[in-house]
């Protein structure tokens, strides 16, 4: 699977440990792997999570989706239905496709959408609309999937998308708040990607990139009933102080909406989601469990903390440091040797003009906390392998970073106001790169003291 190829660790049989198992965890939730083990053929019969469906009750047979993991899911899925697809369109990260026989992949920019995922979206929309009561249609979703799933309300350009993705990733807004926002700007986001399939049988196999895993969140949750109300989209707005700040189309589109001049997004009870069912095949709690098995197998006391973490990336960071140091202190919530797993997802506020992404920032901050401590190394991952706009997937930091930093002439704290963690960490040489994953299923964070 993931392949890490910074930091270069040879020799740094501490790291080296660090890295195997972080590799575990990504391994675990390989996409393939996850779909080739809730999708199952016999002849005719294709099984889902457990639940049959006959193909010769179907005149079609498609795929759709979208997401960072989307390449390996269809191929996977293509391997299983073989002759009895008819094909289809997957949307997926620029450089995140692989060769693929009957389906199409669409590569599109995340996390700020663009054209070509516009396009994808279009052809997938399309496709729906076409479907009849003896379609198949089997929709692959995975992290990514709600900004590479872009098709806009009336009224509401691609622009206007961008300038409010721009808005909510500055604003330090969770994704359950700027999918809320999302879902009332699409044509698809929110159940409604399931409304244009209806009649149609429809089945998500989903890669699960939220913490808790709730269906209506992952990827905007395009296949099932949204709870959510365009009043709860403007209350976000308010939350974040954005309203003022938002382009004027989308503003209008909100008020309309909570005026009840716009139909809202489907909800529970909605009759054109009812033959919808959806099968989440691969999770942040695998991936935390696989970490977890692969530390106790190299002889650490090991311990699964939570996989539900969420908050401000530097303040998760000096609670990580706080366990690190509770351990050497005082041998709990473990002895020595100690590994913690935490999985979930952070949140940074942008407020300065650097480069970095949360899994860096989060990373930095705890070198902060555990600067002069021996024996402690704590990582942060990105399990797509791309944390925010760049090309690295966190950092692994000890209690030397924050000195080995200051010989090169590097300030730690100043890099942390400024949100510039990635130069930092690169020349420190503690930046983690593994290039594309393929995979997405929230970040894994990891302690250990040695």
């Amino acid at each position: 699977m993931a392949r890490f190829l910074k930091p270069d660790v040879q020799g740094d049989m501490h790291r080296q440990q660090a890295l195997d198992v972080l590799g575990a965890a990504l391994d675990a939730v390989d996409p393939g792997a996850a779909v080739l083990r809730a999708l199952h053929r016999d002849g005719a019969i294709l099984d889902v999570g457990g639940r049959r469906y006959d193909l010769d009750d179907y005149d079609h047979v498609w795929i759709v989706g979208a997401g960072k993991a989307g390449a390996p899911m269809a191929q996977a899925a293509e391997a299983v239905l073989g002759d009895r697809l008819n094909g289809g369109h997957v949307v997926v990260k620029t450089g995140y496709a692989l060769p693929t026989a009957t389906v199409r992949l669409w590569e599109a920019a995340h996390p700020v959408p663009d054209e070509a995922g516009l396009q994808g979206a279009q052809r997938i929309a399309d496709l729906l609309r076409g479907a009849g009561e003896r379609d198949l249609v089997l929709c692959l979703l995975s992290g990514g999937g709600s900004a590479l799933l872009t098709l806009p309300v009336e009224g509401v350009t691609l622009g206007d998308i961008q300038a409010l993705t721009q808005t909510l990733l500055l604003s330090g807004a969770p994704i359950q708040a700027i999918n809320t926002l999302r879902k009332h700007l699409s044509q698809v986001k929110g159940g409604q990607l399931a409304r244009l399939a209806h009649p149609a049988t429809l089945v998500a196999l989903i890669l699960s990139d939220v913490v808790g895993s709730p269906l209506d969140v992952i990827a905007s949750g395009p296949t099932v009933p949204d709870t959510s109300t365009f009043a709860d989209a403007q209350a976000i707005l308010d939350e974040y102080g954005i309203r003022e700040t938002i382009p004027d189309a989308i503003r209008r589109t909100l008020d309309a909406g909570a005026a009840g001049r716009i139909p809202d997004t489907p909800k529970p009870g909605d009759p054109t989601l009812a033959s919808v069912h959806n099968t989440i095949v691969a999770d942040n709690a695998i991936a935390a469990g696989a970490a977890v098995g692969r530390a106790e197998a190299l002889g650490f006391h090991t311990l699964l903390l939570s996989t539900f973490v969420e908050g401000e990336a530097r303040e998760v960071a000096k609670v990580t440091a706080a366990l690190a140091k509770e351990i050497v202190t005082y041998g709990r919530p473990v002895p020595r040797p100690a590994c913690l797993i935490l999985g979930g997802e952070t949140t940074v506020t942008v407020r300065g003009e650097g480069k970095g992404g949360r899994n860096q920032e989060l990373a930095l901050a705890a070198a902060l906390g555990i600067a002069g401590w021996d024996d402690v190394l704590i990582a942060a991952l990105a399990t797509d392998g791309s944390d925010g706009p760049t090309d690295a997937a966190g950092g692994l930091v000890d209690g030397s970073t924050v000195t080995r930093g200051s010989a090169q002439g590097l300030d730690a704290r100043a890099a942390l106001a400024a949100n510039d963690a990635y130069p930092y960490l690169a020349q420190v040489g503690d930046l983690l790169i593994t290039g594309p994953t393929n995979t997405n299923v929230n970040d894994i964070t990891a302690i250990f003291v040695f």
